[in-house]
Parts: structure tokens; sequence; C-alpha cells
């Protein structure tokens, strides 16, 4: 990360974009899946070129982790959209993943329902959770599910019911993360690789945006009368309860920012959405 901005877009999300792009005629519809804590920055700018005016159904996943105002804003917001539908899901309610697929077969014309089997395009970002509401969908596992970014590398053909087939596709980024706050957003909740990623600059990003829009959560939280204004002296008021100050209370900065991060992605400091349309 190089002033504020991500560059990340490897030969294997190039080679995606490509396949994906020769699949898409074939397909009736598109899914993607979004992280409903940042519906904007995982919402690939590439996918509207390449969809083109097919039925387009965005599904807010992880609606659990986010702020349930912000996501109904979200709702409304991408409805606006000529062909798209809108829906907040949670891995944790299994009836609403599987109802995605009468969702989905209620957007395409009753001429086309019916005949061969509907072909939907799946599509997100890296670690979004695409594998396992696919799993959820289908009822069994089919889609190898990990706890980090590029688990899916290759598309794959699934059938869902009978008269539905999902086209899985590999998760994969835009040529270049603008602005530097989308891609900041993205590091935040784990969609990149924290391997390639200067997590003290992406604490500092999460840090700032939690003393402005959610002062009172950090401060629940981590059991604070008062929240630091500035990031790094937040970070310090973490450390100090997380066992992160050595000797003459200088703060571990990267044992911190690794805790700061996990913690937050996890939902521990309540329903957060970081960012509104």
């Amino acid at each position: 990360m190089s002033g504020g901005r991500i560059n990340w877009f490897p030969g294997h999300m190039n080679k995606a974009r490509r396949e994906i792009g020769k699949a898409m005629p074939k397909v009736d519809l598109v899914m993607e899946i979004l992280d409903a804590r940042i519906p904007g920055s995982s919402s690939n700018p590439l996918v509207p070129e390449l969809r083109g005016e097919k039925p387009f159904l965005k599904i807010l996943n992880r609606s659990d982790l986010a702020d349930p105002g912000a996501t109904g804003t979200w709702l409304r917001h991408l409805e606006n959209e000529p062909g798209v539908r809108a829906i907040a899901v949670q891995k944790d309610h299994p009836k609403e993943v599987k109802a995605l697929l009468d969702v989905a077969r209620s957007m395409l014309p009753e001429t086309r329902r019916g005949g061969r089997p509907i072909m939907a395009m799946i599509l997100g970002i890296p670690n979004v959770g695409k594998s396992t509401l696919i799993n959820i969908m289908c009822g069994r596992a089919v889609a190898k599910v990990g706890n980090r970014p590029a688990v899916t590398q290759h598309q794959a053909r699934i059938k869902a019911a009978k008269d539905f087939m999902l086209l899985d596709t590999p998760g994969f980024l835009w040529p270049r993360l603008d602005p530097p706050e989308c891609g900041a957003r993205l590091a935040v909740t784990g969609a990149i690789k924290d391997a390639v990623l200067d997590l003290d600059e992406i604490a500092f990003f999460a840090a700032r945006f939690m003393i402005e829009r959610y002062p009172g959560k950090i401060a629940e939280k981590y059991g604070l009368d008062e929240v630091a204004p500035e990031p790094y002296e937040l970070l310090e008021q973490i450390g100090a309860r997380r066992g992160c100050l050595g000797k003459g209370g200088s703060l571990n900065l990267q044992k911190v920012s690794e805790i700061f991060l996990r913690e937050l992605r996890a939902g521990m400091m309540g329903r957060i959405t970081l960012e509104w349309p």
C-alpha cells in the first residue's frame, strides 16, 4: 500500500476477468456476493461492463456484522439500478440463503422458466463468503471454503437444483483500487491478504473511522472511560488492555494492529458498516 492506494491485480485475477467475460453470454443472470459492511467497495466496478443488461441479484452477505440501518439504506440504493434486486443474508439463516434461488427465478421472464436449467454466474471478491453461501444454496458441500482470500481458483459448474446451475468463479479484484479509501475498507474486512498490507496503516484507518463513527462501541468493547481522539492514542489505549505494551510503556504497534483488526473483523465491537451510499 503506497500513499493510501492499494494496487492489487495478480495474474490469476486478470485471467479470471477474461474467463468471466467469455462465459457471460452463456448465463441467464448474474449474482454478486457483497460484504454488507462495505457494499460499495466490495462491488466490482468491472461487473456492469461484463454483465450488460442481464438481471442482476446483489446479495449483501454477513448482514449480521453490519449496521442494520446502513444495510437498509444500501438495499434501497442498490435497487434503484435498472434490473437489480438486492437482498441481505447471513450464513446462520440458511432458509434466507436457500431462498435466493427462488428470488433469482422470479427475476427471469416466464418464457425463460422451464426447459434447460437456469445458468447463473455467481461472483464475489476474495473472502466475501461466496463458497459458504453456495454450499448452503446447494444443500451440500460443493465449493471449497477457507477463511482466507482467493480460495476459489477456477470456474466450476455446480448443480444447485434440478432447474438451476451455478457458474462459480474465482474471486477477483480490479486493476486499481481507487479511491484509496476503497482499498483500505477491503483491507479492514480481510478481502486482501494481510501479507501484502501495511497492517499498521490499515489499523490507523480503522481506528480513525471508529473514533468518528462508533466511539461508543469502542469504549464499551475496551472498557474506556474516554476514547482517545487520534488513532495512535486509541491503539495505545487498546494495547494497554491487550498486553501490547513493552518496557517503559512502549507500544508494540504490529501486535495491537493485528489484535484490533482481528476483533473488528469478527464483529466483536458490534454491528459496524464502513461506508454509506
